[in-house]
């Protein structure tokens, strides 16, 4: 396994704004029909250890698929008005879900929500800077992938968010939050009303529709 950077960024508190709309937010979304209903799934039973330097995947560890997208950096760091967020090596920055456990720490965001909110998977190396590998572990999903936690809290991409550095997946349903490199939910700044996800991406399409008429919960 390839060495862990291990750079803690430490920051004083930002001053909590108020009515702060994330950054791309189309504020016309908020009209949007109401929700979808969808049943959470079984919380995920099967939890991997606390990622460290010195762990390695157990020899019965199945690698991912190879269509799979992996997420090969966890980068703690802040961005204008949010403050402290953790991004991919791409730059797209991570969400936790309410409705998700982290002691023990489970995902309940599969099919159509893992569509909108995508997991950040992993084969179990990934490099780390601002965050600290104490924070950090995997959970294992029903469909066999592992995916990060941060603090016991797994994370995802949004596919709302259409370029690198946005977080219009802030505050989505209530329930989804920028995280920050402690596996907290960042409150720092969040938009006014309670903004509807996309809807999932239709086939052959890679991301989500921003129409009005479909809002789902997740």
């Amino acid at each position: 396994m390839a060495q862990m950077k291990r750079t803690v960024i430490v920051a004083s508190a930002m001053v909590a704004l108020t009515a702060c709309a994330p950054a791309g937010y189309d504020g016309a979304n908020s009209s949007a029909a109401e929700p979808v209903a969808v049943a959470a799934a079984e919380p995920t039973a099967a939890v991997e250890p606390e990622a460290s330097a010195s762990a390695e995947a157990p020899a019965d560890q199945a690698p991912p698929p190879a269509d799979v997208r992996l997420t090969d950096e966890l980068v703690g760091k802040k961005v204008a008005r949010m403050g402290n967020v953790v991004t991919d090596q791409d730059g797209w920055i991570l969400y936790r879900f309410d409705k998700d456990s982290d002691d023990p720490p489970s995902s309940n965001c599969v099919d159509k929500c893992a569509q909108v909110w995508p997991p950040a998977l992993t084969d179990g190396n990934p490099q780390l800077e601002g965050v600290s590998d104490d924070k950090v572990g995997t959970v294992t999903r029903q469909d066999g992938t592992r995916q990060i936690t941060i603090g016991g809290w797994p994370v995802y991409r949004y596919i709302g968010d259409k370029k690198p550095g946005q977080w219009k997946g802030q505050g989505v349903g209530g329930t989804w939050f920028v995280v920050d490199p402690n596996g907290k939910k960042n409150l720092t700044c969040l938009p006014t009303g309670t903004p509807k996800a996309v809807a999932p991406p239709a086939a052959g399409d890679s991301g989500g529709s921003d129409a009005g008429g479909s809002g789902y919960s997740y």
